[in-house]
């Protein structure tokens, strides 16, 4: 049983009888191990229960679009390819990165072509199709409204934001999760004793296997290109084994005691945020860095990092949420390794930003009180008075508006009675807070007539 993997595209686009017909001795060993079959995939176990969608489409030979969303390594070109082998369609790959609207096109006339000519349907393959401008996205319709081509895209963002509404609407949407570590262990495995793969030439210590499947996090195919590396440095060496020394060295990687489904997930992760809380930049980087070579999720990491610039930070430095948010959109737009850059830049702001606590203080007090019952009624003068007999309630009269008042404040009531003395928001005067402290403590007494 063989493990699920992506592998990009060698030109814009190619075709073949079928993915596995690229298979070749000196294939990489990720390609050379590709599942030919849906019974050979490890993971996704929804996707291939019987009756499943997918199966369906790939058993009863059905002509249905496909858009495969999750994280890289988990079979999206896998998939693509079992459905163009089991069903006997031609494949073609397209990149989103290289291939534009022509190339597109070109695809789809050639599909067509053979439709017409042989009878033979044409798998399209799209990798990163949210890379797709709108007009490129635009070009794949005809050939999936008309069938021509049963196109499976590949994405690892958010198809609802970042795919076309006609395309989503005609393809089958399928959501495939991380592989887990003995997901990993069990392609690792097979590889080596594969004739595909090794075919038994070396044999994976213990500690090894488990660094590998640490480094890996999720990606059958990462664990496999370090298989390859330290099955040559291993036999470069003469060794029979590949120790966990071999297998550091091939993956230019440190072992990190770090485990992410267990208590050092949650203890390093801890510390790297009281560590950007208390200001210790060096720390911070330190408990990062040993995240990212773990293989940790980067948008979990880039998560608490937006969770941390309001609760530890806040108005002390309003730049600070601006920062988080960027590098957690950089993560989802650039991805690892080169997305490190941008959570380490976030988390140096972050640690040397003056900090608050002050916005999380005043949240938690308000719902103190409204789970208090301290809720109230809305006073009348704050009613909606847009509607017809709200006058006749009382509604909106005498609210003053406060664009017409002395510096654009109006005293006026705008809590409930029952906490109208209410002081949720109580400011430091660390960093930018100091000024905003002035502001608002000015404006209080303005509001309340003090």
């Amino acid at each position: 049983m063989d493990g699920l993997f992506d592998l990009p595209a060698e030109a814009p686009t190619r075709g073949s009888g079928s993915l596995s017909a690229n298979t070749h001795a000196s294939a990489p060993l990720a390609v050379r191990m590709r599942p030919r079959t849906l019974d050979e995939l490890v993971g996704q176990e929804q996707l291939r229960a019987p009756g499943s969608p997918l199966r369906q489409l790939v058993e009863g030979d059905q002509s249905m679009s496909l858009l495969l969303w999750g994280p890289p390594g988990t079979g999206k070109t896998t998939i693509a390819g079992i459905v163009s082998g089991q069903t006997n369609r031609r494949f073609v790959e397209v990149s989103a990165v290289a291939a534009g609207v022509k190339e597109v096109r070109a695809a789809i006339d050639s599909a067509r072509a053979e439709l017409v000519a042989t009878g033979r349907e044409t798998v399209l393959f799209v990798d990163e199709v949210h890379r797709f401008t709108k007009a490129q996205q635009d070009a794949l319709l005809p050939g999936v409204e008309n069938r021509w081509v049963t196109l499976v895209a590949a994405t690892t963002e958010n198809p609802f934001f970042s795919v076309i509404s006609p395309l989503l609407s005609r393809s089958l949407l399928l959501r495939l999760e991380s592989l887990s570590d003995d997901d990993v262990r069990a392609v690792v495995a097979q590889a080596l004793t594969d004739e595909r793969g090794l075919a038994g030439e070396v044999t994976l210590a213990e500690d090894a296997a488990e660094h590998l499947v640490r480094l890996a996090g999720g990606d059958a195919r990462r664990a496999l290109t370090y298989l390859e590396a330290a099955a040559g440095a291993a036999r470069s060496q003469g060794a029979a084994e590949i120790d966990l020394a071999t297998a550091e060295t091939a993956a230019d990687q440190a072992a990190v005691r770090y485990d992410r489904q267990g208590d050092q997930h949650y203890d390093v992760i801890s510390a790297f945020i009281k560590s950007v809380r208390g200001s210790d930049a060096d720390a911070a980087l330190h408990y990062l860095a040993r995240m990212i070579e773990a293989g940790e999720d980067p948008r979990f990491i880039a998560r608490r990092l937006v969770i941390l610039a309001s609760e530890d930070i806040g108005l002390a430095d309003p730049s600070a949420l601006t920062t988080a948010v960027a590098a957690a959109q950089a993560v989802q737009l650039i991805g690892m390794p080169e997305a490190r850059l941008n959570l380490a830049q976030a988390t140096i702001a972050l640690a040397v930003a003056p900090k608050s606590n002050a916005v999380i203080k005043a949240i938690e007090a308000a719902s103190a009180d409204v789970r208090a019952g301290k809720i109230g009624s809305v006073p009348a003068h704050l009613r909606d008075a847009h509607y017809s007999g709200a006058e006749k309630l009382g509604h909106g009269a005498r609210y003053k508006y406060s664009h017409d008042e002395p510096f654009g404040v109006a005293e006026q009531q705008y809590l409930p009675d029952v906490v109208a003395d209410a002081a949720y928001y109580q400011p430091t005067s660390l960093g930018a807070e100091a000024g905003v402290k002035e502001r608002w403590e000015r404006i209080r007494r303005l509001i309340r007539g003090r």
